[in-house]
């Protein structure tokens, strides 16, 4: 009994130990595709609770009749390596990490992706950027 309960106790701990700490914790909006904002386009913001789990989250203001389109989705505890985010309001899949000043859009496997809409305005003769963004208070 007494090396079920230690390997439990060791086990917790190691798990414990396992978990990244988020670097960060609060509100920040970002950018990632600059090609794509505009008027309409999604706002899109992460909020790191104190408990670890992140949150991704957007508003959309129609420009035409005004009305607000919103959604907030938990995608689960920190994980440096990447995060798999969902959006079911245009069903809506894409993978990031970010650290305390930038996010990167990846794949599945956090390799970060190249795309010409991840250029910035002021660089528009490069192609395949990297799509990454800064993270704003």
């Amino acid at each position: 009994m007494k090396k079920a309960l230690s390997i439990l106790v060791l086990c917790i701990g190691i798990l414990s130990f396992a978990q990244s700490k988020a670097p960060f914790t609060g509100k920040r909006d970002f950018v990632i595709e600059q090609g794509t904002s505009g008027s309409g386009t999604p706002a899109y913001y992460l909020d790191i609770k104190s408990n670890g789990d992140v949150h991704f989250g957007f508003l959309q203001v129609n420009q035409a009749d005004g009305t607000e389109t919103k959604e907030e989705i938990n995608a689960g505890k920190y994980n440096p390596k990447v995060m798999k985010v969902h959006f079911k309001t245009y069903n809506e899949t894409f993978y990031v990490k970010f650290d305390k000043e930038k996010i990167y859009l990846t794949d599945a496997k956090g390799n970060i992706k190249k795309s010409d809409d991840c250029c910035p305005v002021s660089e528009m003769a490069n192609i395949n950027c990297n799509c990454e963004g800064k993270l704003y208070r």
